[in-house]
């Protein structure tokens, strides 16, 4: 068969962009930002222990707009893989995976990831001030 006539297989391209396919994206997003995280974090306890300048230097940035800016992604982004994570729970259990279930838990996972991020920032900015 001519390669030309052949059909086209779906892609993303051609999909409509679903609930359910952006969450399970996210999810594989903020599981690798995590990951990359938890180095930065290793890096940043590593300079606690032994190098007093970039330690200080990196609290510095981080205080900054910028440095906010990124540990607020990354609040929301624990959240949300959080949420999504007990969300996928249930279905192991077979549990949530009526159509109608999916959409709910999935709106709730984002509803609660943004809820939780906000109450921790709140409640830390709260505390420091």
């Amino acid at each position: 068969m001519d390669s030309a006539k052949r059909p086209v297989s779906p892609h993303i391209q051609i999909y409509r962009p679903q609930l359910t396919s952006v969450l399970s994206i996210m999810h594989r997003i903020t599981g690798v930002g995590l990951g990359v995280s938890a180095i930065v974090l290793t890096i940043e306890l590593f300079a606690i222990a032994y190098d007093r300048e970039f330690f200080e230097a990196s609290i510095q940035w981080l205080s900054g707009f910028w440095g906010r800016l990124i540990l607020f992604l990354w609040t929301l982004a624990l959240f949300f893989h959080l949420c999504n994570g007990i969300r996928h729970l249930f279905w192991d259990v077979g549990r949530g995976l009526e159509l109608e279930q999916v959409y709910r838990s999935g709106w709730g996972v984002i509803i609660g990831s943004l809820t939780l991020t906000v109450i921790v920032w709140t409640v830390g900015y709260t505390a420091c001030s």
